[in-house]
């Protein structure tokens, strides 16, 4: 129930995203490992290189997201309340709800004060997320932009 204070995280989209991401992680790990290949290794050029680093910068966040998302799935309602109770703070009163957020991953306990915090996730996967998936995105523009450059006849003076 949407109006339920207790609610955490939807099952059915932890399921969906645990469902493809996996494979979608395998594919990128895969494909990855088949650029350290020789072959792979004597063509590398630096357009290549931002490509593959953003993809592994990709790779590796979305292997943080989903070991994050295996802390939520192996703990049902019970256990998520004892983690609330557990690591409440000091001064906070009595809990009033939970709820789960898929970005950034988190389970948020909800106190009666209006304050809430956060628990079961560990602490470094939303920073190192938003970090790898910003340097994902920094190699690519330069890739597209190498590219681009690279393709992108010279005007000839004359």
């Amino acid at each position: 129930m949407a109006s339920d204070p207790w609610q955490g995280h939807d099952s059915t989209v932890l399921f969906a995203l645990l469902l493809t991401g996996a494979p979608a992680l395998i594919g990128l790990t895969a494909y990855l490992c088949s650029r350290l290949a020789k072959e792979a290794r004597r063509r590398i050029t630096p357009i290549r290189a931002l490509r593959d680093a953003s993809l592994t910068a990709v790779t590796v966040a979305l292997a943080l997201y989903l070991w994050g998302l295996l802390h939520v799935l192996f703990l049902d309602g019970q256990e998520q309340a004892h983690e609330c109770e557990r690591h409440r703070p000091e001064g906070v009163p009595e809990l009033v709800g939970r709820r789960g957020d898929f970005v950034p991953l988190r389970l948020v306990c909800e106190a009666s004060d209006g304050r809430d915090y956060s628990v079961v996730i560990p602490g470094y996967i939303n920073p190192s997320v938003i970090v790898l998936l910003v340097l994902a995105l920094v190699a690519a523009v330069a890739s597209g932009f190498m590219h681009h450059k690279q393709r992108t006849p010279t005007p000839k003076e004359g």
